[in-house]
């Protein structure tokens, strides 16, 4: 069962209550043994962003690296991104690389570390568990001005220049609450450690009443930001196709990410013939039990291609299946408002 369907179960949050009350000790006596200085952030010798959330996921967080970096690349800045490549069978410090294996086994290093690698080609891509040790691997071997750390919120092992939190506008109150009842990895008043919080999604759906009564009582000034769906689809062999012609096309949705109701509702919006939606958890490892079910599936609706992430395709086209040839990802770019752009750059001095 996935963590979507999970919070929207009332049966199954109750039983999770009191983890989540264990889990608010951690973090309550984490944070505040950093905020008095019993546990140390170390400073790296460039910029450092942190580009993370207080959820376990859906925020958009991959496309919002992916625009940042560029933004400081116009503004004459050597930029590289360290991730902790969530998920990967490997440990200790690797560079993403287009000419590596790692390219093609995305296990090595984790699908967002790839991801941004291929949407990121001229900018050094390092994993590493170990924060501090990644970061210093890049200012030895790429002399940065600036690292972004992703999903870097809650690794406050690591000292940054800016904090940028992300929320998504599209999530209810119900999956703002604490691991595991919610989605909350810290709670809502920490959010107060960023230095700028951004809404995501905004143009999927207006933010929830409850996300601006929270911001207002915690006097948390926010921008908006927009994902920009692609004109074109791509297959698992690289091959596009434009979505205006897959209008009439019945399509099947899959995808393992950690907002499928958002992935559902930019589908909508284009207006894309979608008969059903196959979900998994986040970071989802396809396996042929899982082809099986999306081909019975289509055979049942009687749909001739599947519309997924572009991170679930560098999954699926690492699969020798025939049904991973009907597979086509809908490339996606964050877009942040001018006034929320301008004062992140004010911020770092690169007006």
């Amino acid at each position: 069962m996935s963590v979507y369907k999970n919070i929207n179960n009332p049966h199954y949050r109750i039983l999770l209550f009191p983890l989540a009350l264990f889990y608010w000790g951690v973090t309550f006596w984490r944070n505040l043994f950093y905020n008095i200085g019993v546990f140390v952030s170390r400073n790296l010798p460039c910029k450092v962003i942190s580009i993370g959330n207080i959820t376990t996921g859906g925020t958009g967080k991959t496309p919002a690296v992916i625009y940042f970096a560029k933004l400081l690349i116009k503004h004459g800045q050597r930029v590289a991104v360290l991730s902790r490549g969530y998920g990967r069978s490997t440990t200790g410090t690797l560079v993403v690389s287009l000419s590596d294996n790692n390219m093609n086994n995305w296990k090595m290093v984790g699908d967002e570390p790839v991801l941004l690698a291929e949407k990121l080609p001229d900018i050094p891509i390092v994993v590493d568990e170990n924060r501090y040790r990644g970061g210093m691997y890049i200012i030895t071997h790429f002399n940065p001005d600036v690292i972004i750390l992703d999903d870097g919120f809650q690794h406050r092992t690591l000292d940054r220049d800016l904090d940028i939190a992300l929320l998504n506008s599209n999530q209810s109150g119900i999956a703002y609450k604490l691991l595991p009842y919610g989605l909350l990895r810290e709670p809502w008043h920490h959010l107060k450690r960023a230095d700028v919080t951004i809404l995501t999604k905004t143009n999927l759906n207006r933010p929830s009443h409850f996300i601006y009564n929270k911001l207002k009582s915690l006097k948390i000034v926010s921008h908006n930001s927009k994902i920009v769906p692609s004109e074109s689809l791509i297959g698992t062999n690289g091959n596009k196709i434009s979505v205006n012609a897959m209008k009439n096309e019945r399509t099947i949705a899959v995808s393992g990410i950690g907002d499928p109701k958002g992935f559902e509702l930019l589908l909508e919006k284009l207006r894309l013939n979608i008969v059903d939606h196959i979900f998994f958890d986040d970071h989802h490892e396809y396996g042929k039990p899982d082809l099986k079910i999306i081909k019975t599936k289509m055979v049942e609706k009687e749909a001739g291609f599947i519309v997924t992430t572009e991170k679930d395709l560098i999954k699926l086209r690492a699969i020798k299946h025939e049904i991973c040839k009907k597979a086509y990802a809908l490339p996606i770019r964050f877009s942040l408002s001018k006034k929320g752009r301008q004062e992140i750059l004010n911020k770092l001095g690169f007006n």
